[in-house]
């Protein structure tokens, strides 16, 4: 990523660790719910759980902090404020549990 942004190739003859295993490691930090790209190039393209993650990371940061965070991770600030509309408006339009969900969701 950003601003670093190396192939996996290039970092996998650097560390000598196979492209299977950096694959592999990435899949498992993004399986924790730590914003990983799939498509760098598009966060766009990000899933709903990577979104999620960025910004849950971000929701205390102060205007500097939040800049230096989408320095760090290749993102705009403006993608961001976006993940956050997305998340308040789809948390908005959330329609209450049915009589049959609640009762379900008390045997847990």
């Amino acid at each position: 990523m950003p601003p670093n942004a190396q192939s996996v190739a290039q970092v996998s003859r650097d560390l000598g660790v196979s492209d299977v295993t950096l694959y592999n490691w990435r899949n498992q930090y993004r399986d924790r719910g730590n914003a990983v790209p799939a498509d760098p190039s598009n966060p766009e393209n990000w899933s709903g759980k990577n979104k999620l993650a960025v910004v849950i990371e971000t929701a205390a940061l102060n205007e500097e902090e939040l800049s230096a965070y989408c320095r760090e991770k290749g993102l705009y600030v403006e993608q961001v404020r976006r993940c956050r509309s997305a998340a308040e408006t789809d948390a908005d339009v959330e329609r209450p549990l049915t009589a049959a969900e609640r009762r379900e969701g008390g045997k847990q």
